[in-house]
């Protein structure tokens, strides 16, 4: 299976296997890279996969993807990845909340957010491609995180051979809890700087860096070639569609769905990453009749759906739930090219850049609205859902998973819709745990760790070891730039 730019690609190299994608992240003009073609998973499979264990269901997902790489080779990644001792909730498990929503809770891993789904595995795929490719530099791998993904990216690339990772978050624009987990990262072969402005900052100095020739033939001199563990890469992305199929054969083994019958999803969603997983998966034969985009108070992509217009000129909000505070989206590219093309798609990216905004054709809205609906809630409206969870479920969700279900409230009550729902529950409470106490009680004691325990104690639920641990760790990493600075910074290291 080729990779090919989202843009259209201008060199040979934009026209790649697998590995070769994994490898370079990013395509040389600046696009995403995709498959050629999207394979496809008959329902009897997914009906045989409901009798398997997460590991081989996504090994099997993952296969139909990543062909240049050995399928023993990939069935121990997966084992590896997502064993008992490294997601001791289990991978990606079903909540019941009522008749029509099932959560799925994709936070058990050693970071307590869903990027753990992606970012064990991944690390694994990118030493894999370098062997594959007979590739003899260092990867430096770049990120730009509006919190879950720097700490996940960071653990799964700690101390991984021919591999250096550098993460760029924005001082602001993370929760405390989320900044103390970077901040305390071991590894030799990690770095972690906060940077002033936000998430969009960050990663525009990011992919700057990764388009700059004279930034590669520098790092280059070094024996160092750039490469990225963002949900640009495909490499991040694709571990992610494999929980959607799990979720429903999960439905399947269950009795709560027969085979054939279609699912709704909603997620949280900030880069379009998360969703757009669940699409793919769509596009292969997995049965969901319509994925619904829940935006926070930044709602760029709820206007975007309703108009088919994509401005990030306007205000830009700090909310309680950071990991989706981001004005451009960059998975949503992919979702142009499936629906456009790499012409038209490429026009839309460079009206982006050039003017911050793009209005797509009225054939292309109409082709979205098809298979997505936005909605958003605001910051009153998370503290209510979360309040109401608890009150009335006994379950104690996020400030990101708030918004998600908030989302699946507001459709069900406009459609009558009954559908089984899958909402993805993207953090554990407790990476929030002052905003969350706050909304259960209306108050919460300013110091993070006093904030867990309180959390623990009010809802008589237990706080997860890899935050409890982070009380006694060593603060590394303390350094503040400029986004201009980022470039020089990126060489220096």
């Amino acid at each position: 299976m080729n990779y090919i730019s989202t843009r259209g690609g201008t060199t040979a190299k934009d026209n790649l296997h697998s590995a070769d994608a994994i490898k370079q992240g990013l395509a040389h003009d600046g696009g995403l890279f995709m498959p050629e073609t999207i394979p496809t998973v008959t329902m009897d499979e997914i009906v045989a996969l409901s009798r398997e264990s997460y590991p081989a269901r996504a090994a099997a997902i993952l296969g139909k993807f990543l062909d240049d790489y050995p399928a023993d080779e990939l069935c121990a990644y997966c084992e590896a990845a997502y064993a008992d001792a490294r997601f001791p909730g289990g991978a990606a498990p079903l909540h019941k909340l009522n008749d029509t929503v099932h959560v799925m809770e994709l936070w058990h891993g050693p970071t307590c957010a869903f990027k753990d789904m992606a970012l064990q595995i991944m690390p694994k795929l990118l030493s894999g491609a370098l062997r594959i490719t007979g590739e003899e530099r260092t990867a430096l791998i770049l990120v730009a995180t509006s919190g879950d993904t720097g700490k996940a990216a960071l653990e799964g690339y700690r101390d991984i051979d021919q591999v250096k990772i550098m993460v760029y978050y924005p001082v602001d624009g993370v929760s405390k809890m989320q900044k103390l987990q970077m901040a305390t990262q071991e590894g030799g072969n990690v770095r972690v700087c906060a940077i002033r402005g936000n998430f969009d900052d960050a990663q525009t100095g990011v992919k700057k860096i990764f388009s700059d020739p004279a930034a590669a033939d520098a790092l280059n001199e070094k024996g160092i070639f750039l490469s990225s563990a963002n949900s640009i890469n495909w490499g991040r992305l694709v571990p992610q569609v494999a929980y959607y199929f799990s979720a429903y054969c999960d439905l399947l083994a269950s009795g709560e769905i027969k085979a054939g019958e279609e699912i709704n999803v909603s997620v949280p969603t900030g880069n379009f990453g998360n969703i757009f997983a669940g699409y793919i998966a769509k596009q292969m034969g997995l049965p969901v009749k319509r994925f619904l985009c829940a935006s926070n108070k930044n709602n760029i992509l709820t206007d975007f759906l309703a108009t088919g217009v994509y401005d990030r000129n306007r205000d830009f909000y700090t909310t309680m739930s950071p990991s989706m505070d981001i004005l451009i989206s960059s998975n949503l590219e992919r979702l142009l090219y499936l629906k456009t093309g790499t012409a038209e798609t490429a026009a839309y990216m460079q009206s982006l850049s050039k003017c911050g905004r793009y209005e797509i054709t009225p054939e292309a809205k109409a082709s979205i609205d098809a298979d997505f609906t936005g909605y958003f809630c605001d910051e009153e409206n998370t503290v209510r859902v979360i309040r109401e969870t608890f009150e009335n479920a006994q379950y104690l969700i996020d400030t990101h998973t708030a918004v998600g279900l908030s989302a699946a409230q507001q459709y069900i009550a406009e459609t009558g819709d009954t559908t089984k729902m899958i909402v993805d529950s993207t953090a554990s409470p407790y990476k929030f745990a002052s905003n969350v106490l706050r909304s259960l009680t209306g108050n919460a004691p300013a110091d993070e760790f006093e904030a867990l325990e309180e959390l623990s104690r009010v809802t008589g639920t237990e706080i997860p070891a890899p935050l409890a641990s982070l009380k006694t760790k060593t603060v590394r990493f303390t350094e503040i730039i400029d986004p201009a600075e980022m470039l020089a910074k990126t060489l220096a290291d």
